[in-house]
């Protein structure tokens, strides 16, 4: 059984920035990708950033790319969101993921992945 937990957000104005980190453990990394979804009220999940082991490749979204950066930590099995020039519309609830997507063009599928933190909240105030 693996578990995931994060650590992080909180509450940042405009043109701030903030971390998240994200551990997971209870089974070697290997294949894994560890991937950050957000989620805003009334709007579905999406996808933010990941880091995928095989390879050592980082996928972003549009919407984030530039201002966010994923990094991992191997010897913590841990990767770290740190986001900058935040934006009101980055509020939303950020859940960490950890799986094993078929392939890079699946990176960013929620579905794609098997283990889920509890997820933290972000608020960015205008």
């Amino acid at each position: 059984q693996v578990q995931v937990a994060e650590s992080g957000g909180g509450l940042a104005q405009a043109g701030g920035s903030l971390r998240l980190s994200c551990a997971a453990s209870g089974r070697p990394f290997g294949e894994y990708a560890m991937g950050w979804f957000r989620q805003a009220p009334g709007k579905e999940q999406e996808f933010v950033a990941a880091y995928r082991w095989r390879g050592d490749m980082l996928f972003y979204a549009d919407s984030v790319e530039g201002r966010f950066t994923i990094s991992r930590d191997n010897a913590k099995n841990m990767v770290t969101l740190e986001m900058n020039s935040l934006k009101p519309e980055d509020t939303g609830v950020y859940t960490c993921a950890a799986g094993y997507p078929a392939g890079t063009t699946r990176v960013k599928f929620s579905s794609e992945y098997l283990y889920w933190g509890q997820g933290t909240q972000v608020t960015v105030s205008s």
